[in-house]
């Protein structure tokens, strides 16, 4: 009853370059839920997020699977998530919802469930496991919970054995896959290298509006990019988030001599410039956001590179981030 700091992932750039790093791997959907850590010792069970708060009131559902666990005592690393009735998953700012503040439980349950997948466990009856290999925390989990309570995984060196199953959890509305070190010790607290995350990524064509003061070794460079896309009614560019990862130091001097050339106005920390430069955004989904005039927002946005061959009134349009969004709530 004790939470621990749940390990992370590095990101590799793709299936291939992560089945190449690692050889034979296992592999698991990647869920786009709320990471938990739920801990039962007998009758009592305790779940914590990925911050270490005690949510156990707020998912009854997770504490009745635990307590069905065959070990006695056991932690466990998974991830909750809502799911429509096909059992693909709904967008994570609803799955969010069952952990707010102030919550009818009852309700909120009965309009939206939560579904719970294991994919680690760390302590099996008095034994700590967090020392033993990946592979042997696979196979104990799985003789601990019932198959539907586990993530979905795969054993294999097989590089078209490992893109199959990539696009399985891809065609299933998931994220992409975890691979991980057959040997991976789990290291709490640290983004270890025994496991790789692999995400499809998403690519607009928007337009800089404005970019605002780096820090530390980012200092005297414009680093934090404003984004927006062109609405193709009135011709002005809606913004749609910010990002200052993927930038190279030289593209950091780069774009801040461009900036301060376009600059129409500033303040102590942002510089406003003419929407005359188009920038290629990899991100990973979009969200419902009350703080952009679209209201939607970029989730994990960063820079590609900068399009200098393509004009702002050639940049992607707020309609067609608009229906990005939609075709991913079908």
């Amino acid at each position: 009853m004790q939470p621990v700091l749940p390990m992370l992932a590095q990101p590799a750039a793709d299936i291939e370059s992560a089945m190449g790093l690692l050889g034979t791997a296992i592999l698991e959907w990647k869920l786009d839920g709320a990471r938990v850590q739920v801990h039962k010792s007998g009758e009592e069970v305790r779940v914590y997020t990925r911050n270490l708060n005690d949510v156990t009131t707020a998912v009854p559902e997770i504490v009745s699977v635990v307590r069905q666990a065959k070990p006695n005592s056991v932690i466990l690393d998974g991830e909750a998530i809502a799911l429509r009735a096909d059992g693909r998953p709904h967008p994570f700012q609803l799955t969010m919802r069952r952990f707010g503040r102030k919550l009818d439980v009852e309700a909120l349950r009965a309009e939206l469930a939560l579904s719970v997948f294991f994919f680690d466990c760390l302590y099996r009856d008095g034994e700590p496991l967090v020392a033993r290999p990946a592979s042997e925390r696979h196979d104990l989990l799985r003789l601990s919970l019932p198959r539907e309570t586990v993530t979905p995984s795969l054993i294999t060196d097989d590089a078209e054995k490992a893109k199959a199953f990539y696009d399985g959890a891809l065609a299933q509305g998931h994220e992409g896959v975890m691979a991980k070190a057959m040997n991976a010790p789990y290291e709490s607290g640290r983004r270890g290298a025994g496991w790789l995350k692999v995400k499809r990524a998403r690519t607009l064509e928007l337009v800089v509006l404005a970019a605002e003061w780096g820090h530390g070794r980012r200092k005297g460079w414009l680093s934090n990019l404003h984004l927006g896309a062109r609405d193709p009614r009135s011709g002005e560019f809606v913004m749609l988030g910010k990002t200052f990862k993927g930038l190279t130091d030289e593209v950091l001097e780069w774009q801040t001599k461009e900036f301060l050339a376009r600059e129409t106005g500033r303040d102590d920390w942002t510089v406003r410039v003419r929407p005359e430069l188009v920038v290629e955004i990899a991100f990973n989904d979009l969200q419902e956001s009350p703080h952009y005039p679209a209201g939607l927002a970029l989730r994990f946005a960063r820079v590609k590179g900068y399009r200098p061959d393509k004009r702002p009134d050639e940049a992607d349009t707020i309609d067609t981030v608009r229906r990005i969004y939609e075709e991913s709530l079908s």
